[in-house]
């Protein structure tokens, strides 16, 4: 009888607590597993110094080219300038899927990103690696973002 009790007392919390229900009262099912889309909203600078980036309009080839050097110095062993994830995601279209602005902020700001930025834990979730801070100036992380326009329109010409 006493394992009655309990087990009422124990339904009853369940329910008080909120059971299979989302902040907002929909009802969900706990037989599927739940999956959040992690997906930065457009406005998304990400956590650093950088709040505002200027785009050029053409791109500038000596950022491109100093961008493309850094890359291959620093960037290149984890990240392909396709879609094909290695140790960290592909380049592909992030120039569509983040801002400037989360992009440098990544760069410069990686400890940080990685600790407070939804979609940077969600990409570590995904790659499971830390990104290292490869100690990238605002310079040095303009012009890679002016090299990652550079790829992603490359791409979009094909």
């Amino acid at each position: 009888m006493k394992k009655i009790w309990i087990f009422l007392v124990a339904v009853m919390a369940f329910y008080a607590c909120g059971g299979n229900a989302t902040d907002d009262g929909e009802k969900i099912d706990l037989s599927k597993p739940v999956k959040k889309e992690a997906k930065a909203p457009a406005d998304n600078k990400g956590i650093g110094e950088v709040k505002n980036v200027s785009l050029n309009n053409p791109l500038n080839v000596e950022m491109v080219e100093r961008g493309k050097a850094i890359y291959e110095m620093k960037c290149a062993s984890c990240h392909k300038l396709s879609g094909q994830k290695v140790v960290g995601p592909g380049w592909a279209g992030v120039t569509e899927r983040r801002t400037p602005e989360w992009i440098m902020n990544m760069t410069t700001n990686v400890e940080v990103m990685l600790e407070q930025d939804p979609a940077a834990q969600e990409m570590l979730k995904e790659c499971l690696v830390r990104m290292p801070n490869q100690n990238l100036s605002l310079d040095d992380a303009r012009d890679v973002l002016e090299f990652m326009f550079e790829n992603d329109s490359k791409r979009s010409e094909k």
